[in-house]
C-alpha cells in the first residue's frame, strides 16, 4: 500500500509518498526520558513515531518496525534489516558507528547525523573533567565528613598549557573556553580551520602540555592513537581527557600510565566497544573482556573520573538535538535525503 500524508511543519505543508505502510514512520531507539519529551515537542502530528529506551540489541527486535530508524551511538543495526530500511539517522555528532553499515547497504539507505548541536556542551564537559581532577573534587567531597584537607591541594588553571588534539567544532569551543580561563592553548589537527588556534605538531604539544584533551574524529587509521607509547612521552603529572571516542585511548594503557605516575589524572566520557560495554553495565555483568576490566578498574581509581557518554546532555543542547533531529526526519520524508548526510568514506 502506498500512503500519502500531508503534515504541517515550520508553517509549511510537506507531502511525502512512496513509503510502504508500516505501523510507524520512524522508531527512535536509545531515548532517555528527557530526550523523548523534547523530541515529542518538535514532532509534527502527521508523523507516527515510536520511542524506545533500549538499544536495538537490548530490545531484541527481529525486523525493523519502521522504514526510518533513529539511534545514538550504541545500537547495532542487524545486517538483515538492510532490505527493510530506507533511512538511518544518528542523533550524534560522530558517525563512525554508521560507516560499516553504510558500506554494506549501499545507496538504498540514506544516513544522516547531527554535526552542530552539542559542541559547547561537550567542551564544557571536558573542562568539568579536567578542573575536577586538578582540584581533586571527588576526594574533597569524600573528606568533607571528617573535614580533612590532607592530600587535597590542587592546581589553578591560569598559565597551564592545554593541548587540544582535534580542533574542529568541539575542539574549537574547548580552545575558546580555555583562553578565557587564562590558559596557554595549543591545537593539533590535520585541517587548521580556526584562526584563533595556535597549531603545532603532536610531538611539540606532548612536550609542553599539562592537560591533553582528545577531541578527534575516529577513523580506521587512528584507533589506539593515544596508546602507552605515545603518552609515555608527556610530562609527568599530565592530565588526559577523552570526550571523542574510546577507541582512541585504550583503557588498559591509561591505567598503566596512571600506575606508572606518568599521568596524574584521567577523565573519560567515551569507551572502546561502547555498544557492548553499555549493555553489560546495565545488565550488571560487565568485566568479562580485558578492556572492560580495565575500564572498571579505572572507574575505581582515585585519580580517574568516568562519565556515561553524557557530555552532550545539557538542556540547551537537548533542545537543539530534538529540533535538528525532527528537521532531519521531515527533510528526508520530503526530499529523500537528509539535511546533514553522513559523508562517504
Amino acid at each position: 500500500r502506498i500512503r500519502v500524508t500531508a503534515l504541517l511543519f515550520s508553517n509549511s505543508i510537506i507531502n511525502y509518498t512512496g513509503m510502504e505502510e508500516k505501523e510507524w514512520d520512524v522508531v527512535f531507539y536509545e531515548t532517555f526520558e528527557e530526550e523523548r519529551d523534547a523530541l515529542q515537542r518538535y514532532l509534527p502530528s502527521g508523523i507516527r513515531a515510536r520511542f524506545i529506551e533500549n538499544t536495538i540489541q537490548e530490545k531484541g527486535d527481529l525486523v525493523p518496525a519502521a522504514p526510518i530508524l533513529s539511534i545514538r551511538t550504541q545500537s547495532i543495526i542487524p545486517a538483515s534489516w538492510i532490505s527493510g530500511l530506507s533511512a538511518v539517522l544518528s542523533r550524534s555528532t560522530g558517525y563512525d558507528h554508521l560507516i560499516k553499515y553504510k558500506r554494506e547497504s549501499g545507496p538504498q539507505i540514506a544516513f544522516g547525523y547531527l554535526p552542530h548541536y552539542c559542541a559547547r556542551a561537550v567542551a564544557e564537559h571536558a573542562l568539568l573533567l579536567w578542573l575536577s581532577l586538578m582540584r581533586k573534587l571527588f576526594q574533597q567531597a569524600e573528606q568533607f565528613h571528617d573535614f580533612d584537607r590532607n592530600g587535597l591541594t590542587g592546581s589553578e588553571m591560569a598559565g597551564k598549557q592545554l593541548l587540544v588534539v582535534g580542533a574542529g567544532n568541539i575542539g574549537g569551543e574547548i580552545v575558546r573556553l580555555a583562553h578565557v580561563l587564562g590558559m596557554v592553548v595549543w591545537g593539533v589537527d590535520l585541517v587548521q580551520k580556526h584562526d584563533f588556534v595556535n597549531y603545532l605538531s603532536l610531538e611539540e604539544g606532548l612536550a609542553r602540555a599539562n592537560i591533553i584533551v582528545c577531541a578527534m574524529n575516529l577513523t580506521p587509521e587512528n584507533h589506539g592513537y593515544f596508546n602507552y607509547e605515545t603518552l609515555k612521552r608527556v610530562n609527568p603529572g599530565t592530565i588526559f581527557i577523552n570526550i571523542a571516542r574510546g577507541e582512541l585511548s585504550p583503557a588498559g594503557d591509561l591505567l598503566d600510565l596512571l600506575h606508572a605516575g606518568i599521568l596524574a589524572g584521567v577523565g573519560l566520557d567515551v569507551y572502546q566497544d561502547e555498544k557492548n560495554l553499555a549493555v553489560t553495565l546495565r545488565r550488571g555483568d560487565a568485566g568479562g573482556e580485558p578492556e572492560q576490566k580495565a575500564i572498571l578498574e579505572l572507574a575505581g581509581h582515585p585519580n580517574a573520573i568516568l562519565t556515561p557518554h553524557n557530555a552532550f546532555n545539557t538542556r540547551e543542547s537537548l533542545e537543539r538535538k530534538a529540533d535538528q533531529s525532527i528537521r532531519q526526519i521531515v527533510h528526508y520524508l520530503d526530499k529523500k535525503e537528509f539535511l546533514w548526510n553522513v559523508p562517504d568514506q
